[in-house]
């Protein structure tokens, strides 16, 4: 028996934080990814003209914010609310939502929400919805950052280290420095296996590692510090 797909919209401001949604809902046959949406009003018009099973819906954006947008809806499909700050979780639950997730979102976590979404919908069981294999080639090997309103592509391959600056990171690609609003722990779950965190404040490419020592990287000229309780961990990986 073929089972229905979900319509599924994920309304997200941060595109890093869009496209491991993104990359978590490819995982699932059965999930079917209608729109990305930035701002609650595009996602009206979306919930207008498409059919809409369930929202991945983050809670702080620009203009309307999350819980203000559900409260908004009379007849609201399914919701997931996606934050990464812990206390909007009473009022979320208040509104009968099907789970609350904290970035950054981990596949293990996606999949339980799944769970719950598919037991309160009577559907089918979440083991028939475990993640399929992506191959290498479906990867993607770029992601866009947003950079002075303007949006950067930058190759994932093509950055040298990342660093953090609060609730800022520097990206460094062939030396020259990209300056977005995102925070470090967010970026580091959808970066590709090769990057390595060495450092609170650090991520490297390891591809571009020219030296190393038990105090820090070297990345060309640059010396980057690596932190005390990451030395076992860069050890092992390198």
């Amino acid at each position: 028996m073929q089972h229905p797909k979900t319509n599924c919209l994920i309304v997200e401001d941060e595109p890093l934080a869009a496209q491991l949604l993104e990359k978590h809902i490819s995982n699932f046959s059965y999930l079917n990814l209608v729109s990305i949406c930035t701002n609650a009003i595009s996602a009206f018009e979306v919930l207008n003209t498409e059919k809409i099973d369930l929202i991945f819906l983050d809670i702080q954006m620009p203009v309307l914010d999350g819980v203000k947008f559900a409260k908004s809806l009379k007849n609201p499909p399914s919701i997931i609310f996606t934050t990464a700050y812990r206390n909007y979780a009473v009022e979320s639950y208040e509104l009968e939502v099907v789970d609350y997730l904290l970035k950054p979102i981990t596949i293990e976590r996606f999949l339980k929400s799944m769970d719950k979404y598919f037991s309160k919908n009577n559907t089918i069981s979440v083991p028939k919805y475990l993640p399929k294999q992506v191959s290498q080639e479906d990867e993607k090997t770029y992601f866009f950052i947003n950079v002075n309103k303007k949006h950067i592509k930058v190759n994932f391959e093509e950055i040298e280290y990342i660093e953090s600056l609060k609730d800022y990171v520097g990206i460094y690609v062939k030396a020259k420095r990209h300056v977005t609003k995102l925070k470090i722990s967010d970026l580091e779950t959808s970066l590709p296996s090769y990057f390595l965190r060495i450092h609170r404040s650090y991520i490297v490419n390891k591809n571009h590692i020219t030296a190393f020592t038990m105090q820090d990287i070297e990345i060309g000229k640059m010396e980057i510090p690596i932190g005390d309780s990451y030395k076992e961990r860069v050890v092992n990986a390198l």
